[in-house]
């Protein structure tokens, strides 16, 4: 059974950065496709970068192009999301999650994460403030 733990969160001053970490036991990243994801407080959960077996990524969110990068370390089984120029609307709680199954057709690109992948983290807390 697969099981992610996130780390790296915290509090962060407008313009700085953070890298979370999504650390994987129990079984190799190798063969999963990785997904960040984030909740804003009352509002609902949204994808923000997906990176795949093969280390293509993609990104899901406008408002993060050029600010937020996913990497993946396969040989420490760990995912990472480098996030720039943290601004407040950042602010959310963290999730990375796996999922094992083949890309789909998502109408516009093959899609290697989903809304229900398969395996989830806790969570990590990042609070974007002055």
């Amino acid at each position: 059974q697969l099981q992610l733990v996130e780390s790296g969160g915290g509090l962060v001053q407008p313009g700085g950065s953070l890298r979370l970490s999504c650390a994987a036991s129990g079984d190799t990243l190798d063969y999963y496709a990785i997904g960040w994801f984030r909740q804003a407080p009352g509002k609902g959960r949204e994808g923000v970068l997906c990176i795949s077996i093969s280390g293509d990524s993609r990104n899901y969110l406008d408002s993060v192009k050029g600010r937020f990068t996913i990497s993946r370390d396969n040989a420490k089984n760990t995912v990472y999301l480098q996030m720039n120029s943290l601004k407040p609307e950042d602010t959310a709680v963290y999730y990375c999650a796996a999922d094992s199954s083949p890309p789909y057709w998502d109408g516009s690109a093959w899609a290697a994460c989903k809304d229900d992948m398969e395996y989830w983290g806790e969570g990590t807390l990042v609070t974007v403030s002055s």
